[in-house]
């Protein structure tokens, strides 16, 4: 005897299959507004040209070395925002960079502009795990 979903069920699987099928490239296109935002020199190979020809988001993994010392010449802003995007590539190292710069809580993230907000919420929303 087989069950018939219901037709919203029906719906919502179908909606979060188109979504989560098209999640990768609308992730790696938020990564990269991100990292045109902070500053490609974190990323990659460092390069405003290792940025344009990125194909995928291992071209534009972040630097862990250089980004400790990173923390110590942006702004608190940039420096919440870079944390954040770190911790989507690594949870441990963006965690304990956002400890340094006192994020406290997802209200801490009224201090970014609309821009980096929206980022933020693009690289949520369509964030699958880190993957090349």
């Amino acid at each position: 005897m087989s069950q018939l979903l219901p037709v919203e069920v029906i719906d919502l699987l179908a909606r979060e299959q188109r979504h989560f099928a098209c999640a990768p490239t609308a992730f790696f296109q938020a990564w990269k507004r991100g990292v045109k935002v902070v500053g490609p020199q974190w990323f990659g190979d460092g390069t405003h040209e290792g940025l344009r020809h990125a194909v995928s988001i291992e071209d534009l993994r972040p630097d862990m070395l250089g980004l400790n010392d990173a923390l110590r010449t942006l702004s608190s802003n940039q420096g919440l925002f870079l944390s954040l995007m770190v911790s989507f590539f690594n949870a441990r190292e963006g965690a304990a960079m956002l400890r340094r710069c006192r994020f406290e809580g997802l209200a801490d993230l009224g201090d970014l502009d609309l821009e980096r907000r929206q980022i933020i919420a693009d690289l949520l929303m369509n964030y699958s795990h880190w993957r090349a």
